[in-house]
Formats: C-alpha cells, structure tokens, sequence
C-alpha cells in the first residue's frame, strides 16, 4: 500500500449503471414467482410501476446511504429526466458530495476495503468502503458551496432554495451532462436535504458564515419541513420510494402528520416501497418497517413493501422495470418547485 501513488489509486473511475439499457422486467416477472427477497424485490418494483401508473398520487423519493458514489447516480438522474419522480428528499452527502460534486468535473473511483486507511489519510483519499474520493477535490467542491452561498440574500433559506441555486449554478459551469442537481431545477423537482449541513455543504456554509459574522444566510430546516407539507397538501395522494432510512425517509412521512397538525386532513402515503439492511430489532429510524410506520398515520399498509437488500443491487432493477413497462409515458409533470418563489 505504501508503495502505490495517489495516481495509482485514483485510475479506475466509477461507472454509474443506465437503467435505460437493462431488460430487467422479465427477471422481475421470474423473481415474482419466487419466494425470500426474490419475490419482496419483484413486489416493490410493481408497487412503484403502480404509483407511476396512478394518475392522483405524486412520487417522492428519498435517499440515504451513498448508492450515488457506488453507481447510481444516473439513475436517479433518470427517474428525474423520464417524470417517474416529483419531490426528493435525501442526505447532503447524496446530493453535495456526490452529485454535485460529479457535476464540477471530478469522479469516484474504485477502490477497496482493505487498505490502510492511514495511508489513505496522508494521500488525501477518502474512503466509502471500496470507494475513493479525492479529497482536494472535494475541498473545491466546498468552496464553491462557499460561493453559492455568497451569492445569496443573507436570510434563512429552505435547503430546497440553495439546492435550486445549486441547479441554477451548474447550468452555466456544469463540466458533466446530466446531474441530478441541475435537471430537478430545470424540470422544476423540489430536493429537500432536512440535515443539510451533515455533508460538504457544511462546510462551505460555516465558511461563508465565518466571513460575514453579522450578516449571513443560513439554512431553514423547519421551514424545509412546512415546504414539504404544503407539497404533501398540494399533492394529495402520494407514493414513496425510499432507499435506505434515515433523517430521509422519516421526514418524508412526518408530512402526513404535520399536515394534520395545521389543521388539514391528507391521506396517508398510499404506497410505499423501502431498500434497506437495517435490523428492525432495535427500533431506529432507518428499520422501522412500513407497517410500523402506518400506526403513526404516516403511510397505509395496501400498497407497501419492505426489500431487506443491499440497495446498489435492489434500486437499478426495481427503476429499470418501471422504466421498461412505461407507466411515466403518460404521467404530468407535477413541478412542484413552482409553488414556491424562490
């Protein structure tokens, strides 16, 4: 290991699968004649071709984890571009140093787990399991979150506001083609990141904040939580197609109750679909299951399905057949960014 350069370690890029290119629906079809997570996998896939097929119901989707850097970056970048997804809800990291950190010309690379991380360390690379990270890179990446910020007014913003500047900002300095950060703001899919600062973002916000001690702009979580319900109350029926669990998956379905609290009656997520490898043993946020989650009024148990499943294996196959069967073909664009101004 301490032989090998950084140039060395850094030669082989990771490669994010095209759902576009997969004929998964007749493995589904065969998994749904199997039994074990075979047959959970091929029932979540149909769930979601339902909620697409579903003219009443909006389609959210939530994200933890780092399924981005392992190879799925594109594909939510298509469930953006092919309509198949209205609001996200994900970590910082998935959307700021992953993502937009893709979208500023730089890359993942394939790696290992078992290397010396204090070699790692004094090369500068970042390790997320066998995946590397240049971290002068990433660096860069804060500062420009830095910048971003700098540009804006010195108030509280929604994440979904300073993600939209970040969509705003690679239109004109893009170096990668189709970033999910930049088309959710071009075809108007709000992303909400609830702990934005948990991420690169932050650091280039205290940096930002550091600068202008007295006059700065600042991130809003609790008005990201009443945006997202006044989506929820906006959208009515609603779908969830959550990977992995988290502050995410918690927070999308916390706007069914919020609703309620202000005084609205909204249904409850009428499906939901759930990847994960949580033990729901010890009651966390990230393995509490669907049915759990319906005696908080938060989703309903008809159209649900937990898929206890590595996600880079479970999400490309369960896209890849929505894709295929085309429910999105007829779907309107919901744009829910457009009912707010900024």
């Amino acid at each position: 290991m301490s032989q090998l350069t950084k140039k060395e370690l850094l030669k082989t890029p990771v490669e994010h699968i095209d759902i576009t290119k997969i004929d998964a629906e007749k493995l589904i079809d065969a998994y749904g004649k199997m039994s074990f997570s075979a047959r959970d996998l091929a029932r979540a896939a149909n769930i979601y071709s339902q909620m697409l097929g579903d003219k009443g119901s909006s389609v959210w989707l939530t994200l933890a984890g780092s399924t981005s850097a392992a190879g799925c970056m594109q594909v939510y970048a298509d469930l953006i571009k092919h309509n198949m997804i209205d609001a996200i809800v994900a970590t910082g990291a998935s959307i700021v140093d992953m993502d937009f950190f893709e979208a500023l010309g730089f890359k993942h690379y394939q790696g290992s787990p078992f290397v010396d991380d204090g070699e790692l360390r004094k090369l500068y690379i970042d390790r997320i399991y066998d995946t590397f990270i240049d971290e002068e890179e990433l660096q860069t990446c804060d500062k420009t979150i830095g910048e971003i910020a700098e540009s804006l007014p010195p108030r509280p913003h929604s994440s979904r506001e300073f993600i939209a500047a970040m969509g705003k900002y690679l239109t004109t300095h893009s170096k990668k083609k189709d970033s999910l950060v930049q088309l959710a703001y071009e075809h108007g899919v709000p992303i909400f990141c609830p702990a934005f600062s948990d991420s690169s973002a932050g650091f280039g916000l205290v940096l930002h904040q550091v600068k202008h001690p007295d006059e700065h702009m600042s991130i809003d979580s609790v008005k990201d939580f009443r945006e997202l319900t006044e989506i929820k109350i906006k959208s009515g029926e609603s779908g969830l197609f959550m990977v992995g669990g988290g502050v995410p998956k918690n927070f999308a379905q916390d706007t069914v109750v919020c609703a309620e609290v202000l005084g609205h009656e909204v249904p409850v997520h009428k499906y939901a679909i759930q990847i994960t490898v949580a033990d729901v043993r010890d009651g966390a946020c990230s393995s509490s299951t669907l049915k759990e989650a319906s005696s908080w009024g938060k989703v309903s148990t008809v159209y649900e399905q937990m898929v206890y499943a590595e996600a880079t294996l479970a999400v490309p196959l369960i896209a890849a057949y929505a894709y295929q069967k085309g429910n999105w073909k007829e779907r309107e664009p919901r744009k829910f960014a457009s009912l707010f101004s900024a």
